[in-house]
């Protein structure tokens, strides 16, 4: 392969909506160049392959062979993706691969398996772990201004206008089910807040009328005591679309707006200490919403406000934590809003491109790795399960070796 003095050659293969979203949101990485553009539909490829003077292939074959191809990028339907992820390794190709990983356990495995014999990085478009917000809420917890992550909570009432009856996502054999194609952003999200791997999971599945099932809920417990609940509904219209992530940490509470984050408001108790460290926050704002790879917009925030003695200062408790917080925060995270949902996106696709290429040069693990796409896969598989069989599922842990019980 290319080094990175000379450039990544990058192949697309899936010249749908998706995977032209890829390629505008990469191609202007440093040392990155499309060569290639593969569809079944070659007339479709060929449009994406003009706009970047790329050459033209039928099939993930066809790109795994090329010699002149570093990284391949997949955006095919969720179906094909763990058979032209293995294709690719296989080649020693660096893998992008979108979301899910696969459509079940023992092909999300197999993906796992095949990167660690393989010459080539794999990242899983799991694009929450390169969002500026939740990195900085995790970078709170490890500085101790937040306690560890007990309980995420998460509601999505999506937009359905767009899927009509035939629609692909409806069908589980192409798209895996509700949980499969779009739960695991979030159950990543919460094993990456949670840094923990949940070892149970009940699931709750409901049908339209004489349709499909288009709402589904998840609850996962973690070790510690910790809960993680999801709920997906693809019910609505675009205007009235609408998402809410809810994090307990005990002493405080975050609220995150967007299913790509873009706003947040933490309230938290702590004392005079504490209070000193939280107003320092505005300051650092760069520094704690850096992302390799993202580049920010410059109109991002990070307000604090602090009203001292808003409460006693004798010590209060709960869950056994007992401490003197006297003093109430309210701190405001704002990534630019609804406006910047698209920005924001868009540059955390880049970032887990950069991560992806930084890990090829120089070493060491993505952050979201096969491990991560296995895991979430493995997640959603069993809520859909459990959903299905009315009993809870116990999955077994690390949740490495496909099997659940």
């Amino acid at each position: 392969m290319t080094s990175g003095r000379t450039g990544r050659r990058v192949a697309l293969v899936g010249c749908g909506a998706f995977g032209t979203f890829v390629l505008d949101a990469i191609h202007d990485i440093p040392a990155l160049r499309v060569v290639a553009c593969a569809d079944a539909d070659r007339g479709r490829a060929q449009v994406l392959a003009d706009r970047y003077g790329a050459a033209v292939h039928a099939s993930v074959a066809e790109v795994a062979a090329a010699t002149d191809v570093d990284v391949v990028v997949l955006a095919t339907p969720p179906a094909a993706h763990a058979d032209a992820a293995v294709t690719a390794l296989r080649a020693g190709k660096h893998v992008f691969c979108e979301k899910p990983m696969a459509l079940g356990v023992a092909d999300a495995a197999r993906v796992e398996a095949e990167t660690r014999g393989s010459r080539g990085v794999f990242v899983i478009d799991h694009v929450l772990r390169y969002n500026p917000l939740l990195r900085l809420l995790k970078r709170l917890e490890e500085e101790r201004l937040l306690d560890p992550l007990r309980r995420f909570a998460f509601e999505n009432d999506a937009s359905d206008e767009d899927l009509g009856p035939g629609h692909w996502f409806w069908d589980p054999a192409y798209s895996g089910g509700i949980q499969i194609e779009h739960g695991v952003h979030f159950f990543d999200a919460a094993n990456a807040l949670m840094g923990s791997v949940p070892f149970q999971v009940q699931g709750t599945e409901v049908r339209r009328a004489e349709g499909p099932v288009d709402i589904v809920v998840a609850t996962a417990v973690h070790p510690g005591g910790a809960v993680a609940t999801h709920t997906h509904s693809f019910t609505h219209a675009h205007r009235a679309e609408r998402q809410l992530m809810r994090l307990d940490y005990g002493f405080a509470e975050a609220r995150v707006t967007g299913w790509i984050p873009t706003r947040a408001t933490i309230t938290a108790w702590t004392d005079e200490a504490g209070a000193v460290r939280w107003e320092a926050l505005p300051a650092r704002a760069a520094e704690l919403l850096a992302v390799d790879g993202l580049r920010p917009h410059g109109q991002e925030r990070v307000t604090v406000s602090v009203t001292r003695d808003a409460g006693s200062a004798e010590p209060a408790r709960g869950r056994g934590v007992s401490r003197s917080v006297p003093h109430r925060v309210e701190c405001v995270v704002d990534l630019g809003g609804e406006d910047r949902k698209q920005y924001v996106y868009t540059e955390s696709v880049r970032a887990a491109m950069a991560d992806l290429l930084h890990c090829a040069e120089h070493g060491g693990t993505p952050q979201a790795d096969a491990t991560a796409g296995l895991t979430a896969v493995a997640v959603a598989d069993a809520a859909t399960r459990s959903a299905r069989s009315g009993r809870t599922v116990t999955l077994t842990a690390p949740v490495l070796d496909g099997a659940a019980r």
